[in-house]
């Protein structure tokens, strides 16, 4: 994983990738993301990469300091 912070890297994402990570770090399931983005599946692995993140816990950890997410939001 890069050593730049989560919210410099922020920069990378699209507003649609944005929107993935944001669902992410509400705990929404990959199918879910899928179906309610209309979106393949797929789609979170490739923004995985895009910010060399090995897994849904990092992708869930960066969500959250990078500001995608706060706490107590719906």
């Amino acid at each position: 994983m890069t050593h730049e912070k989560p919210a410099s890297q922020r920069h990378r994402l699209t507003g649609r990738e944005a929107e993935v990570f944001a669902l992410v770090g509400r705990g929404l399931s990959n199918s879910e993301i899928a179906a309610r983005l209309h979106l393949g599946e797929t789609h979170l692995g490739r923004v995985l990469d895009k910010l060399e993140l090995r897994d849904r816990s990092q992708a869930i950890a960066f969500a959250y300091e990078s500001g995608l997410v706060r706490p107590g939001e719906d």
